[in-house]
């Protein structure tokens, strides 16, 4: 009888326990939520290393891919703005990539992917801001654009996709990314003034309309209903956001040695060579004319959609409808983890990160001197005419070496509607820095920058401020450590010391 009324005992204090536990977090007494937490108390100068909740990187090139699709039903997190209370955001500069879009190349003999790219807010995905988006586009013609851009659509236009249109999928990916950092930049630094300017915010793009659609995307989720006279729209004639700083041999011929790896590497790979052989087979090609289709493209967007892979016409002549012959999730797999086996092979030959640096110098060059300009602007309290907030709208191919050259070769690639943050931050300055100011004329003591990708910060992770983690408390990177790298020492993986000069020098 005794041994029965312990049990019971045990039972309702459980009972109790589990009740309390689920009211405290309930209430939010205990918080349930990383993000809750990310607000240090008091002036406390303790560098706090801000881990996203995300799964590392999967070797599973499905599960791989389901990220690299970047459905846009998932709630979007990021500790974009995140640093000391007693820091001010100064500046934002945000490279994107655009969002989801069709194929730019079609498999032959297969039937191209059914995809309306005809927005509508009654089609999913969808978002709250998505009607009122495509009305405030037809007003664009009272924005300031470069005239070369005229010509591009602002919206996806056809209900049957065309090669490398945005897809909806695209514009609710940015409508959303604009959003999130809306609550963060807008509401909470309010980093534009209510009378902001075209000064104080422009959007640059490729001639692309997937990319200058997905920065109006962007830009609305941002800003929505934002005043057209006030946006400046620019273009980038190259992919690498160079400017006038595109002539770079050295960098085209450090992008020739790469590919010839990459070359060397697949053909040496007998599974994926089998792999592309029952491919073509099953297609009726010839197999050197299906890997000059680059059929990952489409079959990626098969999988971002949901869609079964395709089939041969040939074959379905032939074929009663259940003996289809069809391309495999299997066969996919296959081409995908080769993909991410060449990303490995080439950090480790090391030809695409010397490209990489000089392919996104230019871009990092311009980021530079913008935010030194603040920064300087700041110090002497003078009006700066510098924008505050950029947004480029670029590519795969334009975000990738910019990863790389940074030194976040582990970052991964650049999924649909990535986004590379840029943010400059300004701490009050104590009696010691004034004084360490006063005897070193010329730094910037008081000036930070962090680097976030996809919403985690990889600040110190970088090239230019990983030594600085493992030397200093200071919760933040120093602006000087970013413009040294960008200035100079970002040429040293090439036995150089300036730009000009490795872009001239000879590549054996």
């Amino acid at each position: 009888m005794l041994a029965r009324s312990r049990f019971i005992l045990v039972l309702v204090v459980g009972a109790l326990l589990a009740v309390l536990s689920f009211s405290l977090q309930h209430l939010h007494l205990i918080p349930s939520n990383p993000m809750a937490e990310q607000r240090s108390s008091g002036k406390s100068r303790k560098r706090v290393n801000p881990v996203l909740q995300t799964d590392p990187t999967d070797r599973d090139p499905i599960r791989d891919t389901h990220r690299y699709c970047n459905y846009p039903n998932q709630t979007e997190h990021g500790w974009e703005g995140h640093s000391p209370p007693d820091y001010k955001l100064l500046s934002v500069q945000v490279m994107i990539r655009h969002g989801d879009r069709f194929p730019l190349y079609s498999i032959p003999k297969t039937k191209k992917p059914a995809i309306d790219c005809l927005l509508s807010e009654k089609r999913k995905p969808s978002h709250p801001l998505l009607a009122s988006f495509i009305r405030h586009m037809a007003l664009g013609g009272r924005g300031h654009w470069d005239a070369s851009l005229g010509s591009l659509s602002r919206l996806p236009n056809h209900s049957s996709c065309d090669m490398g249109e945005l897809t909806q999928t695209g514009v609710v990916q940015h409508l959303k990314n604009g959003e999130h950092l809306r609550q963060i930049y807008i509401k909470r630094h309010r980093l534009l003034s209510v009378d902001w300017s075209a000064r104080q915010l422009w959007l640059e793009t490729t001639g692309k309309s997937r990319t200058l659609q997905s920065g109006l995307a962007f830009l609305y989720g941002f800003l929505p209903r934002f005043d057209w006279p006030h946006v400046t729209v620019r273009q980038q004639w190259s992919t690498l956001f160079c400017g006038s700083s595109c002539d770079c041999p050295a960098r085209n011929r450090y992008l020739e040695q790469e590919q010839r790896r990459q070359y060397r590497h697949r053909t040496s790979d007998k599974e994926l060579e089998n792999t592309y052989v029952a491919m073509a087979k099953v297609l009726g090609v010839a197999t050197k004319n299906l890997r000059a289709a680059n059929p990952v493209d489409a079959l990626l967007c098969h999988f971002c959609h949901n869609l079964p892979f395709p089939c041969s016409t040939t074959q379905a002549k032939l074929n009663t409808p259940g003996e289809r012959a069809c391309l495999t999730l299997q066969q996919f797999a296959v081409i995908r983890q080769q993909q991410k086996e060449d990303e490995m092979k080439r950090h480790e030959a090391g030809f695409y990160h010397r490209y990489a640096v000089l392919a996104a110098h230019p871009y990092l060059n311009r980021s530079a001197t913008r935010m030194e300009r603040i920064a300087r602007g700041m110090q002497t309290r003078k009006v700066n005419e510098e924008a505050i907030f950029t947004l480029s709208s670029a590519h795969d191919v334009t975000m990738a070496p910019l990863l790389s050259a940074l030194g976040l070769e582990g970052a991964g690639y650049p999924k649909f509607a990535a986004r590379l943050v840029f943010e400059l931050w300004n701490s009050p300055e104590t009696i010691d820095e004034r004084r360490k100011s006063d005897r070193n004329k010329g730094k910037l003591h008081n000036m930070f920058i962090r680097i976030l990708y996809n919403g985690e910060d990889l600040t110190f992770e970088t090239t230019f401020c990983h030594e600085h983690h493992l030397r200093s408390v200071q919760p933040l990177c120093p602006l000087d450590n970013f413009l040294s790298f960008v200035r100079k020492d970002m040429f040293s993986i090439v036995n150089a010391t300036s730009y000009h000069q490795a872009c001239h020098q000879t590549v054996v």
